[in-house]
């Protein structure tokens, strides 16, 4: 990912908060047979207080992936969208798509089954949280052998980044008019690409380029 110095992001602390909002993740590698990807969810490690995610593929994406034997880059996607040159102003403009991405790369260490169940629990607590009947990964109708049942079928891993390239590009090199122009399009636009998530954003990137460090 080309970097813009006018958009990098550093912050241990915002990059927690963008994997923790958007756990589900593409996973990368290089392999013999060319690169390979796989889409799964992630979490922080609740151990660590820095980058590391834990997780998990099914079988047998762990020997595509070469999982635990070669670099694996871990891409998180946050909120993003398009925007209009017709939000600058009558100036010459042309569009452009605010986003935030993470790269994060590193050889992953592999799960014992204990681990791996362990995070196959906290990933199924943490989405079915919100749902009204909740329905846990060790609740019947799921018993102990169906639960260890499962866990084979997939490999976990941890990953501690060895590298890691985070763009935050929202519109930080427009002017604080032009840019709550933009917020209030996103917000509460009649357009299709109306979206309240990357609005938010845009205003915690600006609050944050305004605030002396």
């Amino acid at each position: 990912m080309r970097q813009n110095p006018s958009f990098v992001m550093t912050d241990v602390a915002e990059l927690r908060r963008l994997i923790d909002q958007n756990p589900w993740v593409t996973l990368v590698s290089s392999t013999p047979d060319g690169l390979v990807a796989s889409h799964y969810a992630v979490l922080l490690d609740d151990t660590r207080d820095d980058l590391t995610v834990v997780g998990h593929v099914g079988k047998p994406d762990d020997l595509i992936h070469g999982l635990g034997r070669r670099e694996l880059m871990v891409i998180v996607q946050g909120p993003h969208g398009y925007i209009s040159p017709g939000w600058y102003g009558d100036v010459a403009a042309v569009p452009t798509w605010n986003f935030i991405s993470a790269h994060m790369s590193g050889v992953p260490e592999l799960l014992t089954p204990e681990e791996n169940l362990a995070v196959l629990d906290r990933l199924v607590a943490r989405f079915e949280s919100d749902m009204p009947r909740q329905r846990r990964l060790w609740e019947r109708p799921n018993d102990a052998e169906y639960v260890h049942r499962l866990e084979k079928g997939t490999v976990g891993f941890r990953l501690t980044p060895s590298r890691v390239v985070a763009k935050r590009k929202l519109s930080q090199n427009r002017s604080d008019e032009v840019v709550e122009t933009i917020i209030a399009e996103l917000e509460a636009g009649s357009s299709p690409y109306a979206d309240a998530r990357l609005a938010g954003e845009m205003r915690r990137a600006h609050h944050a380029r305004r605030t002396p460090s």
